[in-house]
């Protein structure tokens, strides 16, 4: 019985010693560290044009960007904010408002900018979005919370790629959340993502995306003291276990690589052509890496020391 208690409060020891050094390696680099992380990927397709089936008064188009405007402008400051635009027929650069820090001015003038003209390659850009907040998560030791907000009026033309990429990007935990704007029928993404909405009108825009911002999850963990080991006290040795694991076993940060299976053949163009990722280990993640290592030393080192103590 005393050797179960005994290595019982060895695995929570470990476990506060987890929170520790991943509260260290946060503290490290808090100069650099932000909590929240939206890419917003705006479909500017040739039918975000058109108006309101019921609702005569504003384009599709003009209803999102009115929404993005009135929404984000109200997210806190400390939130960072990335606008991917697919098929605007006067955008030049995708990112018309690349991730980075919350300028209010310049973000409701990105919003703004796009005018509806082409088709819906979403595949395409639900990679790129997800694939820059996994770069960013990497940067970030794995905190905060990380997010793609969809604003699309129709089904992909890229089906098999949206299908393709969608599970690769809920496996690497990033949130996907899809307004459908005036659809006849639910996206292909309704049944697949962490929230799907419908917007029949601009009132309801404005709800869906109110509603998906507002749904921030609080990452922080509050392991200081004896608080901490008050809170942990409860939980069995198995449990404890898991947890530890979920501590050292992070999300993947892997860049997600292009389907070349079912990807359209490249057309020629006069635009340098940009390179993928590589996928080689990631040099963002060494600390993770060293934090894994340690861990594992210690927990040899600290079950060495019960076992004799038996």
């Amino acid at each position: 019985m005393k050797s179960i208690i005994t290595a019982t409060f060895g695995v929570r020891f470990i476990l506060l010693l987890s929170l520790f050094i991943f509260g260290l390696q946060i503290c490290s680099a808090a100069d650099d560290i932000h909590k929240d992380n939206i890419v917003v990927i705006l479909d500017a397709s040739g039918s975000m044009q058109d108006k309101f089936s019921g609702d005569r008064t504003k384009s599709k188009m003009e209803a999102a960007k009115a929404a993005l405007q009135e929404v984000l402008a109200k997210v806190p400051d400390d939130t960072w904010i990335g606008l991917l635009v697919f098929s605007g027929a006067n955008i030049r650069n995708e990112w018309v408002y690349p991730l980075g820090e919350k300028d209010t001015q310049q973000l409701i003038a990105a919003i703004n900018l796009p005018q509806p003209g082409g088709g819906t390659p979403l595949g395409k850009y639900i990679r790129i979005g997800a694939n820059r907040l996994l770069e960013e998560r990497a940067k970030q030791y794995n905190y905060g919370n990380y997010r793609l907000l969809i604003v699309t009026d129709g089904e992909a033309s890229d089906a098999a790629q949206v299908e393709y990429y969608t599970p690769e990007i809920l496996n690497r935990q990033i949130r996907v959340d899809v307004i459908g704007v005036d659809m006849k029928t639910d996206h292909m993404l309704a049944k697949v993502v962490d929230s799907y909405r419908r917007a029949d009108n601009p009132g309801e825009l404005v709800a869906a995306v109110s509603e998906i911002l507002a749904e921030t999850g609080d990452t922080v963990t509050d392991a200081d003291g004896e608080d901490a080991f008050e809170y942990i006290a409860p939980l069995s040795s198995e449990i404890a276990a898991d947890l530890i694991q979920r501590l050292t076993t992070p999300p993947s940060n892997t860049s997600i690589a292009v389907n070349r299976m079912t990807a359209p053949a490249p057309q020629a163009t006069t635009t340098p052509k940009q390179t993928s990722t590589p996928q080689g280990p990631d040099p963002e993640n060494r600390g993770t890496s060293w934090l894994v290592i340690l861990l594992i030393v210690l927990a040899v080192i600290g079950f060495w020391v019960l076992r004799n103590r038996k």
